[in-house]
């Protein structure tokens, strides 16, 4: 029995509001169900796997309106991967990168790869963001568009610093939520798991044509590149609509049906104002909270898809946690490295922004009674 019982009218119909894993909506479950038989277990080299593989790359385009000659490219393993591969393939000398949370900080860290320059990394506390700048020698600009470890959100512009410097944007928890114009990146990459609802095991990247030209540069420069992570190798694969190794097929059958499905909701746009109605409902509580603040202090740097609210020392955080977990409501913790009194809390595009507000509601039974 839980602790606390909170009345089955107050909680949400679906109490999943995890960072990533997210949740994933039962349409796309009956979708695998539907079409996996048929797939999983056979060749990714044949047809009926190269026609998925092709039907997410065209629904990625159409749904983040990709102008002409950008690509939709794809590969083995998670955005860990993909920092590693832009160290190898994408980075021609020197990067700059802005580092406000744990991915940004990831990637700087790859960056630092010693057969590159050391990069210049622009970092901010907790909470807050930095800002790419233009300066010479620098050519890579990359940044975080949402940082899930702090609940912060950065633009996306374009840098315009040295002559065929690229702009690369860690979208990995902002792709399919937040609306972005593809000609202010060159390199747009994600995993799977966040807005897209599906489970990890691929990256996709949104690659301009002076990206796709800087990797065929650097492929053919001398450089020592594993297999594994050459971009080059993702590029030439993707145009045959395959990978270089096994892909994912349970994730790309998940995302198949959730990229449908925003794109016949209304396209990016929609699942914008979708996020952004969610976690408007979360800062507005907080704000109004006498116990509850938003962690980002900064209107402008918060998050539409991750929201962060931090709790005064009179409230036990991790409480509430544990009373919503108990009450089938799960993953409001925050960042483990983080270490805060606070809630963290995804509203991801495929959680329904009524759920939200019966969140609010659970959230506020339980404090009144452990508050």
């Amino acid at each position: 029995m839980p602790s606390l019982v909170i009345p089955a009218d107050l909680l949400p119909a679906d109490g999943r509001f995890g960072c990533g894993p997210s949740k994933v909506r039962p349409e796309q479950l009956a979708h695998l169900a539907e079409f996996g038989p048929a797939l999983l277990g056979t060749s990714h080299r044949q047809a009926p796997v190269k026609n998925l593989v092709g039907r997410v790359r065209r629904g990625l385009g159409e749904l983040f309106s990709l102008p002409e000659g950008y690509e939709v490219v794809l590969g083995n393993g998670g955005s860990t991967a993909f920092w590693d591969s832009a160290a190898v393939s994408l980075i021609e000398r020197r990067a700059q990168l802005a580092s406000f949370g744990e991915f940004g900080a990831k990637f700087a860290k790859a960056a630092g790869a010693p057969w590159l320059e050391a990069p210049e990394v622009r970092t901010a506390a907790p909470g807050t963001s930095a800002r790419a700048e233009a300066a010479a020698g620098f050519d890579v600009y990359a940044w975080p568009q949402n940082e899930t470890s702090t609940g912060v959100q950065a633009p996306v512009a374009r840098v315009a610093g040295d002559a065929g410097a690229l702009t690369v944007i860690d979208a990995t928890s902002a792709a399919g939520g937040t609306a972005v114009d593809a000609r202010e990146f060159d390199v747009y990459y994600f995993a799977p798991q966040k807005n897209f609802a599906a489970d990890g095991g691929l990256w996709f990247a949104l690659m301009s044509p002076a990206a796709i030209e800087r990797v065929e540069r650097v492929a053919a420069s001398g450089r020592y590149i594993p297999e594994f992570l050459s971009l080059k190798n993702a590029v030439d694969n993707s145009r045959l609509d395959q990978t270089l190794n096994t892909p994912a097929l349970a994730t790309l059958l998940l995302m198949e049906n959730q990229i449908d499905w925003i794109n016949a909701s209304g396209g990016l746009a929609w699942a914008d104002a979708r996020t952004r109605e969610s976690s408007g409902l979360l800062y507005e509580w907080a704000e109004a909270s006498s116990v509850a603040t938003p962690f980002v202090a900064d209107a402008a740097d918060r998050s539409q898809v991750v929201v962060t609210i931090d709790f005064d020392e009179s409230v036990d955080a991790s409480a509430i946690s544990k009373v919503l977990r108990e009450n089938g409501v799960v993953d409001t913790e925050p960042y483990r490295k983080l270490g805060r009194n606070q809630l963290r809390i995804a509203t991801f595009t495929a959680i329904e922004p009524d759920d939200v507000r019966k969140l609010l509601a659970s959230i506020d039974h339980v404090l009144e009674r452990i508050g």
